[in-house]
């Protein structure tokens, strides 16, 4: 029973980081959505310290994934790591296949519903197998759990901090696509982690 229910675990992680893969590949990359959290911090780095992206995300997803195993638990970690390089090997996969979704540049409210769709599903399939594919996610899981918020909320905390400080260089518009897409990723990830979480109550006789 353990072992089938780890492979599903595992299964749930990787199904989720391939598609979080294949939206930000097909949709976010070719319509330039601005993302919050450990991602959009990056870039903000960038821009007014001139540290790349490929340093300053290596730094900040270890303090957030440390924050993770001291709140969440040592086997967080390895969930995370598991959804991570899944999501780096599907992302790869991507790339040499090339785009299948058309470009969305031009109707940007409709590539920040997208975006937001392949995203909130993805993580949200991430979270409630109990990983993590980014520092982003880890972040989110320990303010959830240390101010007792919903999930939901914790994501949507995260980035509106640094959208509102991507202002700071990015034009309103860009953002206001960005907030589409970041309210509805959050209400996603919220709706299939908190299903998860009563099933698993379920399964063990608890009342939700």
């Amino acid at each position: 029973m353990r072992l089938k229910s780890g492979i599903g675990r595992y299964a749930m992680l990787l199904t989720g980081a391939a598609i979080l893969a294949f939206g930000l590949f097909n949709v976010h990359s070719q319509s330039r959505i601005t993302e919050g959290g450990v991602l959009g911090m990056t870039l903000l780095i960038q821009h007014w310290l001139g540290v790349t992206p490929a340093v300053s995300e290596v730094i900040l997803d270890v303090i957030c994934y440390s924050l993770g195993m001291k709140y969440l638990g040592k086997s967080f970690l390895k969930y995370a790591l598991t959804a991570t390089g899944g999501f780096a090997a599907f992302y790869a996969i991507n790339e040499r296949i090339g785009y299948v979704l058309p470009d969305l540049s031009g109707t940007p409210l409709l590539a920040a519903l997208a975006g937001g769709l392949f995203v909130g599903i993805g993580v949200g399939l991430v979270v409630r197998a109990g990983g993590a594919s980014g520092g982003d996610d880890a972040l989110a899981l320990v303010i959830a759990k240390v101010f007792r918020w919903k999930v939901s909320r914790a994501y949507l905390f995260t980035d509106l901090v640094v959208l509102l400080l991507s202002l700071s260089y990015i034009p309103v518009r860009n953002i206001a696509c960005s907030l589409v897409t970041v309210t509805l990723s959050s209400f996603i990830i919220g709706k299939i982690h908190t299903l998860g979480t009563k099933n698993m109550r379920a399964d063990r006789g608890e009342a939700p």
